[in-house]
């Protein structure tokens, strides 16, 4: 009798640690991505990049600087190469054009998700995309500013309206 009892309470005990499913919370260093969402002006939500974000704030108030790719100054084609090298650990072309040509299918602005690139056409060409950025949500993307430098700006913003060419997905 004790035989059984114990070979039963040791097949349950078995049976139980088995059948268990053991799930973690990621590893998220909340204090780093309340900072991000302070800084890009964004309510960072469980589901979301959360890398981008952070990855995106870090870039935040580098100055411009034509042909630039690092933190003491870059352009807009720079900083996107930055973001998705560093994110997505993904090539981009150099230019904004070629990122557009090369790297991502068109998509419209209504699609854009997360991660996304938004370019736009210059005064003299509304074929060529001569600016980029990266969307990351609520209409917000990050951007290198020939005049402030890296920014957050809005693309129902009247000058943003005026010169959207495509959103672009990545291949």
């Amino acid at each position: 009798m004790k035989l059984t009892t114990l070979s039963t309470c040791f097949c349950l005990l078995l049976l139980g640690l088995l059948s268990s499913c053991r799930s973690a919370a990621p590893a998220y260093d909340y204090r780093t991505l309340a900072r991000a969402g302070i800084a890009l002006g964004i309510d960072i939500d469980q589901d979301d990049n959360h890398k981008l974000y952070v990855e995106a704030a870090k870039w935040l108030g580098v100055p411009y600087r034509n042909g630039g790719n690092s933190k003491r100054g870059i352009d807009c084609s720079g900083l996107t190469c930055a973001i998705y090298n560093k994110v997505y650990r993904h090539k981009l072309e150099r230019t904004s054009d070629g990122q557009l040509k090369h790297d991502c299918r068109k998509i419209s602005k209504r699609q854009l998700q997360e991660g996304d690139l938004v370019f736009f056409h210059g005064k003299r060409s509304r074929r060529t995309a001569n600016h980029v950025g990266v969307y990351l949500k609520d209409n917000k993307f990050i951007h290198a500013s020939s005049s402030r430098g890296v920014i957050v700006s809005d693309l129902d913003e009247t000058y943003w309206k005026r010169y959207w060419l495509a959103g672009g997905r990545a291949k």
